[in-house]
């Protein structure tokens, strides 16, 4: 039975206005981990409203494009001082309806204002360059100019903090946006939206639009007045959005990933048990860089599993808002039934189940999406379990006898996010930095997590290898370059 006390319907935001869906129908927000609550009422929207949104983002671009970018940087000052402000409240509502432990959830929003701050101060000093030549009475250089309407598609692991990195850039180079957040998280993308709007952006700058990607997620991309899209997500809908774009909309696809770490015979192994518990559970193992393969030498294999066994038995999964939690519910019964059929699937291929691989019914448990941390060992590289994003509090130990093997191992997949080594031999560090394919790669430290201020992006089927996220770098994707020459 759901709880219908107090819950607030929550509108679109087209052109400077609150607005109800051209469809009349709306859909609920539900938390994970008492499926019997519901957090918000949203707006199913359809091809209608986005066509509003679209067109309003279209009117607002030329005059946004001329505001002086200390005016941008403005709004976007006020917006991170509005989340700041409102952080306890915030991650008490992402943590109700994402999962996360309500500690993660405040520090997601305290980056998120962060990130608005970097792009408010990064934004006003991106320019172009100025060119050396034989000419004495010609001047050549580039300018860096908007594109124009951005489309921002986001997943809801991190529902704040990843529509930060992607919107503040986006205004601050002088750029429109509708933005389309997860149908699992759309309350605290809202609150983004809202803090934006409140901070003073001028109508139709940022348009939010809310609903299945089924409904409206192909005009975010092929409407002709799209120049650009960026998402993250899965792979397979990463592909399918590249896809359909038209070859003068730029894309920027944030995917997948297949994540190992290398645990060495001379590394230290309770800190590689200590990395491989917080890469691979924390966030109940719903991040895209998460850790999900180990690959051990075979002579300390054994000592390795026993670490990390033990340091598994010691987390505590339940609620978000409870002491001590570290591990909370998967995001939605969805994501739940595909957990649970890849740990079927790991235990048919003939890796040995040694750890969790339930799900969690009993008591406080039985309203949520709850799971145990699972360990596979003697996962062979080839099976299902060691090639596909699962997306879950699942890993794969797989035995190798060199370091040579696990660099194999290590590259064997169609992803290349994150990776990691855990070793004390700098020849082996460096080695590994310069031969693992993958876009973040780390040594003695875990898979997860990467600097607001440094480039964020993958190899292979991780990304589309075009435009890095996150760092001065990430605002090089929201801008086309023009090359001036000027003869006097």
């Amino acid at each position: 039975m759901l709880t219908t006390t107090k819950v607030e319907t929550f509108r679109n935001l087209i052109g400077g206005d609150w607005s109800e869906t051209q469809s009349g129908q709306t859909f609920l927000s539900i938390n994970p981990a008492n499926k019997e609550e519901i957090v918000g009422v949203f707006q199913a929207s359809n091809e209608e409203d986005v066509r509003q949104a679209i067109d309003a983002a279209s009117r607002a671009f030329p005059q946004w494009a001329a505001t002086a970018p200390s005016k941008r940087a403005t709004i976007l000052n006020k917006a991170a001082d509005i989340l700041e402000q409102s952080a306890d409240t915030l991650a008490e509502e992402l943590t109700r309806e994402e999962g996360k432990h309500v500690n993660d959830a405040r520090n997601e929003v305290l980056r998120s204002a962060q990130t608005l701050r970097f792009y408010a101060v990064e934004g006003q000093s991106f320019t172009g360059e100025t060119f050396p030549h034989d000419d004495p009475n010609m001047k050549v250089s580039t300018e860096r100019e908007p594109l124009g309407v951005i489309s921002v598609i986001t997943p809801w692991n991190f529902p704040i903090s990843i529509p930060a990195r992607k919107i503040a850039p986006a205004l601050i180079t002088g750029n429109t946006v509708v933005f389309k957040p997860s149908s699992d998280t759309p309350l605290i993308a809202f609150r983004l939206v809202e803090a934006l709007h409140n901070a003073g952006i001028p109508k139709g700058v940022i348009n939010f639009v809310t609903g299945k990607s089924s409904d409206i997620g192909d005009l975010l991309v092929t409407h002709e007045a799209v120049k650009a899209v960026t998402f993250t997500g899965s792979t397979i809908a990463g592909e399918d959005i590249h896809s359909k774009s038209s070859f003068n909309t730029r894309t920027q696809m944030e995917l997948g990933g297949k994540n190992p770490i290398i645990i060495m015979d001379d590394a230290d192994l309770d800190l590689a048990a200590t990395l491989t518990v917080n890469g691979a559970f924390s966030l109940s193992g719903q991040a895209c860089t998460g850790t999900s393969r180990v690959i051990v030498l075979q002579n300390v294999k054994d000592a390795y599993i026993n670490r990390l066994i033990e340091k598994t038995k010691n987390l505590k999964i339940g609620n978000g808002f409870e002491e001590g939690v570290k591990i909370g519910p998967v995001a939605n019964h969805r994501q739940l039934k595909n957990i649970l059929n890849y740990i079927d699937i790991g235990v048919k291929e003939g890796a040995k189940l040694v750890y969790g691989g339930n799900q969690i019914t009993d008591g406080q448990y039985a309203k949520g999406y709850y799971v145990e941390p699972t360990i596979f060992t003697d996962v062979r590289p080839d099976m299902r379990i060691a090639q596909e994003e699962i997306f879950g509090p699942v890993v794969a130990v797989i035995e190798v006898s060199t370091y040579e093997e696990a660099m194999e191992v290590a590259n064997g997949s169609d992803y290349g996010l994150s990776a990691s080594i855990v070793t004390n031999s700098l020849h082996i560090a460096s080695d590994f930095t310069k031969k693992i394919q993958a876009g973040t790669v780390k040594v003695n430290r875990t898979t997860t997590g990467n600097l607001m201020n440094a480039p964020f992006g993958g190899f292979k089927k991780s990304s589309t290898a075009t435009f890095r996220e996150s760092g001065r770098v990430g605002l090089e994707f929201f801008t086309q370059v023009k090359t001036v020459y000027v003869g006097y």
